[in-house]
């Protein structure tokens, strides 16, 4: 996006500082005598590595001299002793080792290396990297440096592309090239990429010279000889390689910004610049203030770009989508985010019990007890999210562009767009927050179906997963909904798998049942899914079988088992349910025989904000049909105990701020539409909902006693909503608190008052 510029927070590791070339204005590159030892350790490596992960960062850089064992009988000895062939070699044991221990994913800058080399370190590393620098061949600087003739470079640059390698390259301006020769490097960069596609991202660096080195005197790169760089990288490389420039050796970050780079590059809270040591790093927020300074957005990234992950090597798919957003980038909750191991994960399929161990993560995720960041809730827009909140503002309803474009909001695009939900939130519903007291009654864990993300239903062979299978009679179930009244319960919510058994008439009789114990609760039962199938096994009209289920008590119908709305979506998540317009022609039947329903989305799991955009302008499309939807719930995927994340297939689930946005947009996109915007406790918990009824959340849903699901997949908010704490919150917000019915009348002669101190 033209908005945005990316860095990667990373762990800097400088394997060896040994090096066979002598460039003259290198201080990275130590003889023997200088260093305590020819190579860091595997602990020592691993040491460095948990606390970048520690510290949120994502991206491991090994940086290293180029094949010091050619000119060091230390490196090849202690080479020797530890079992390994080669600095490359071993490299590639210390990448495949931090991935394991630390879940970073390894960038492996190791110079000119070999094709075989290359191969090696694509299955250990998502990207790699090395400096063309320059093609001059006469350059002093790299008199008895023999990896830096510009032959040797070229030809690593070519066969990382024919491997298919996600790569980083560069020049350095000022080593005594002239301009002439910096386009030739740089076009030399883009005839590779359009031959391959493969490099992506191109550094521009600026000489500055360092005390100690043949190069001390030599006068710094001019400011306008590297800008002016810069803006040759941006003219004569193609659009989709990223150009970038280190913030660290620059006097004026926004005149870099402003001569056309689109990304930082590596930032380390942890470790310092290795190659520029006397050059810190800047702080987030000094990088946060220069990228919103010039009217963009900052967002953290992985060490491979998003166009680039399906390249990554089958071993290091999931580390890298266990880090990832939805769009790809790096997740940005505050925390640690940590391997989890998997014992028995092949046996996921069949039934076998499956323990998660491991270091624990302390970010943000759907279902955890950690708190999420806070959050923007108000903001100045900027760019494209400033042109469509302004079309919203002035009455336009936006379309898949604009809810992808809103989805994209960073820093403090999001309390913009937070902030412009909450408007349409306060002229919509008002400020009161609305709750309903209700009782989950999971009648069944049993089902027929095979939806890869559900935590919950069992198959006839998970006997020993997920606990005991059961069945709850018809009286069963009647006697928790006489229970759940007299606490008063406003409300049912019967859900449970498709079991092997079912035909039409269990859900009939099940809601006869209900009603014929308590006459005046709200049925609210039975997904899209329940009732089509239910029909289709009666083999009766489904309009005809909604008719006879409201006859016998049925009120209105969840909106789960819609997932997402987006067919390709469901082909990963649920192949053999019903599909997107299935779903929808179920509810337009419900509606039209006036069953209430409400929209849910699961979101986080496979999918990306296009799919997200198609499912909220699908149902509001069939709401301006049938105007049947009471509200919109966005159910955030919980990864922890869920077969799809189990069997390394998802991510882990979405981010807080995604979550966020999803209400948010929601609220924007649904305004005319539906009212109601209902934020999921179970999955986000209270210190999630503060921040959620300040950007276009009115509802808190139900109190469900009970409730199964959720927790299935590892959940660990409760069961039941503390209506007291809720009430805190809300007072706290200045937001009167109400409880509702089903269909969003009130019910204030059933509320039991909270005291609140």
């Amino acid at each position: 996006m033209p908005d945005r510029i990316t860095f990667s927070p990373k762990v800097f590791i400088p394997l060896t500082q040994l090096c066979r070339d002598g460039c003259w204005y290198c201080t990275f590159a130590q003889p023997p005598k200088n260093l305590a030892a020819p190579y860091m350790s595997p602990e020592q490596v691993v040491e460095v590595a948990v606390r970048g992960a520690e510290a949120g960062c994502h991206e491991a850089l090994f940086t290293l001299g180029e094949a010091p064992e050619a000119q060091y009988a230390v490196a090849r000895e202690w080479l020797a002793e530890h079992g390994y062939a080669s600095t490359v070699e071993y490299l590639a044991a210390m990448c495949k080792l931090v991935v394991e221990e630390t879940g970073l994913l390894p960038h492996a800058n190791a110079g000119a290396i070999s094709r075989d080399e290359l191969e090696l370190l694509k299955g250990v590393s998502v990207s790699q990297g090395m400096m063309l620098e320059s093609l001059r061949e006469d350059l002093p600087c790299h008199r008895g440096a023999p990896d830096k003739h510009p032959a040797r470079r070229l030809a690593t640059l070519e066969w990382a592309g024919e491997l298919k390698i996600p790569f980083t390259t560069g020049i350095l301006v000022g080593i005594g090239e002239d301009r002439q020769d910096r386009v030739d490097a740089l076009q030399a960069i883009a005839d590779s990429h359009a031959r391959h596609g493969h490099v992506q991202e191109v550094i521009v660096q600026n000489f500055l010279p360092k005390p100690g080195t043949a190069m001390r005197d030599h006068p710094p790169c001019p400011e306008e000889d590297h800008l002016d760089a810069i803006r040759l990288a941006r003219e004569i490389l193609p659009a989709d390689v990223h150009v970038q420039a280190p913030p660290n050796l620059a006097s004026d970050m926004g005149a870099l910004l402003d001569a056309g780079i689109d990304d930082w590059g590596g930032v380390s809270p942890v470790t310092a610049d290795f190659v520029n040591p006397e050059r810190p790093w800047p702080s987030l927020a000094r990088l946060r203030e220069a990228t919103e300074a010039a009217g963009k957005q900052l967002a953290p990234r992985l060490a491979v770009y998003p166009e680039f992950i399906d390249w990554v090597h089958p071993d290091l798919r999931f580390p890298t989508i266990d880090r990832a957003d939805a769009e790809g980038l790096g997740r940005d909750d505050p925390g640690a985010v940590l391997p989890q191991r998997f014992e028995d994960v092949a046996n996921v399929a069949d039934g076998a019990e499956v323990q998660l161990v491991g270091r624990r993560s302390t970010a943000w995720y759907s279902g955890a007890d950690a708190q999420p960041m806070e959050l923007p809730l108000t903001g100045e827009p900027r760019g494209a999210i400033k042109e469509v909140l302004d079309g919203v503002r002035a009455g336009q309803e936006v379309g898949l562009e604009e809810i992808v474009t809103l989805f994209s909001a960073r820093g403090t695009d999001v309390g913009a767009v937070a902030q412009a939900a909450d408007e349409l939130r306060r002229e919509a519903s008002g400020d009161t927050v609305t709750f309903v007291r209700t009782r989950n009654i999971n009648y069944t864990n049993l089902c027929t179906f095979k939806c890869k993300f559900c935590a919950f239903a069992k198959g006839p062979l998970s006997l020993n997963l997920r606990g005991k299978p059961y069945l709850l009679t018809h009286a069963e179930v009647a006697e928790r909904a006489r229970e759940a009244w007299e606490v008063g319960a406003t409300e049912v919510c019967l859900q449970g798998g498709i079991h092997p058994t079912f035909d039409g008439d269990f859900y009939w009789q099940v809601a006869k049942a209900v009603r014929a114990e308590v006459p005046d609760i709200h049925i609210h039962g039975f997904t899209a899914l329940e009732v089509t199938e239910g029909a289709r096994r009666l083999r009766e009209p489904l309009e005809d079988y909604l008719r006879r289920m409201k006859d016998a008590g049925l009120s209105s119908l969840p909106g789960t088992a819609a997932e997402i709305l987006d067919d390709p979506i469901r082909e990963i998540l649920c192949p053999d349910k019903i599909d997107t317009g299935q779903w929808l022609e179920a509810h337009r039947i419900a509606h039209s025989v006036g069953l209430r329903s409400n929209v849910t989305i699961m979101f986080g799991a496979v999918e990306s904000p296009v799919s997200w955009a198609r499912h909220l302008l699908r149902t509001r499309d069939l709401q301006k049909e049938t105007g049947g939807f009471t509200e919109f719930v966005p159910l955030p995927f919980v990864h922890m105990a869920s077969p799809i994340y189990l069997k390394r297939d998802a991510r882990r689930g979405p981010t807080f701020r995604e979550t966020l946005l999803m209400h948010a947009v929601g609220r924007i996109a649904y305004h005319g539409q539906i009212d109601n915007i209902q934020a999921s406790w179970v999955k986000i918990g209270l210190g999630g909902l503060r921040q959620l009824l300040q950007a276009g959340v009115n509802d808190a849903g139900g109190t469900l006693m009970n409730e199964n699901i959720s927790r299935a997949a590892g959940a660990s908010h409760g069961q039941s909503l503390d209506e007291v704490a809720l009430a805190e919150l809300t007072a706290a917000l200045g937001r009167p608190l109400e409880q509702r019915t089903t269909l969003y009348g009130r019910v204030q002669e059933r509320l039991v008052e909270a005291q609140v101190a």
